[in-house]
């Protein structure tokens, strides 16, 4: 904000020329006290007073350039917006729009509204050029937006990254699990095992089997053998017959 000085000189400057009645004594006695508490730091104090001077009149600009200050002490930018949008609208006088501006570009570095800010510091300078605060205040602006506008795009970079990342996640499991063998039944399997158990023979338990069927063969072979003797026996016999 512009420092409290600049604005008390002005205002003894302009009480001079304020008419000597009542009005322009309770005024300038609200507009007093409102400093005396501004210098020390007693703002919400400050800005009773500052409004009970524009109560009394209304057009009185000074009174509505200390109340921006005062609330915008307060923290309340918004509302320190608003106060010093209304002065600008208002006044012909260049000085005051010069550090109306000026004050609602602070008002908007406050809220992080950069773009805004460096608009407000532009137009302070149209009618202070050689404000060295406004120039000052004007490359600070510009800097923070470029920062401000950095960190936006890294941050919905990381959200982009952070989605695909999850993507890729989830389609590797969807392979791996696409990928692992299914499990077989238990009792089935064991089932299976003990029939290949079942099945399973020594060599010398296959050498009796085979010695045996061997047998059987050769067993079967005499007994072919005796059958078709017989049968060659019975057919050289003479036919008996019968008287």
């Amino acid at each position: 904000m512009r420092k409290k000085e600049k604005i008390k000189l002005l205002f003894i400057l302009v009480l001079g020329l304020l008419s000597s009645g009542a009005s322009a004594q309770s005024v300038k006695t609200f507009i007093r006290k409102g400093n005396k508490l501004y210098e020390q730091k007693k703002y919400s104090g400050a800005e009773v007073q500052y409004r009970k001077a524009q109560a009394k009149n209304p057009k009185y600009e000074k009174s509505t350039f200390n109340l921006g200050d005062a609330v915008y002490q307060e923290k309340n930018y918004k509302g320190a917006e608003n106060f010093f949008k209304n002065l600008i609208q208002k006044t012909k006088t260049p000085e005051y729009k010069a550090n109306a501006w000026y004050n609602l570009g602070n008002t908007f570095m406050k809220q992080k509204k950069y773009e805004k800010s460096i608009g407000s510091y532009i137009q302070s300078l149209k009618h202070q050029p050689a404000d060295m605060d406004a120039k000052y205040n004007l490359t600070y602006a510009r800097k923070m937006l470029k920062k401000q506008k950095q960190q936006k795009k890294k941050k919905k970079q990381n959200k982009k990254n952070k989605k695909n990342n999850k993507n890729k996640k989830n389609q590797n499991k969807k392979n791996q699990n696409k990928n692992k063998p299914k499990p077989q039944n238990k009792q089935g399997n064991q089932k299976k095992n003990n029939r290949k158990k079942k099945q399973q023979i020594s060599p010398q338990e296959a050498q009796r089997i085979l010695n045996a069927l061997k047998n059987n063969e050769k067993n079967t072979l005499k007994k072919l053998e005796r059958a078709k003797a017989k049968a060659k026996a019975a057919k050289a016999k003479p036919n008996v017959i019968n008287w």
